[in-house]
């Protein structure tokens, strides 16, 4: 894995490179390697996580074709957390 550092920026770099490790889970793999798994719980927590993995692209796959309703959007939140205000037209 490798992040360049531009106009040595580090606290950008620092972020990116949290970012990438996010995404190759690198953190959860480190929190599941903190202590032994015996080879059962780890068969156990494999399948389980095999599961999940097709639930999700079943609920993808049906949710495409249109058998499921689509899943509401979340709200955009500002830096309290508070809900954004709709920059729609406003109804008279």
């Amino acid at each position: 894995m490798q992040v360049f550092v531009r106009d040595n920026n580090v606290d950008q770099a620092l972020r990116v490179l949290k970012k990438k490790m996010q995404r190759e889970g690198v953190f959860r793999e480190l929190k599941r390697r903190r202590f032994y798994e015996k080879p059962s719980e780890q068969t156990v927590r494999e399948k389980g996580e095999a599961v999940r993995r097709i639930r999700k692209l079943a609920r993808k796959k049906a949710i495409r074709e249109g058998l499921l309703p689509a899943p509401k959007p979340k709200p955009k939140l500002d830096a309290q957390g508070k809900p954004l205000a709709p920059r729609g037209p406003r109804p008279a």
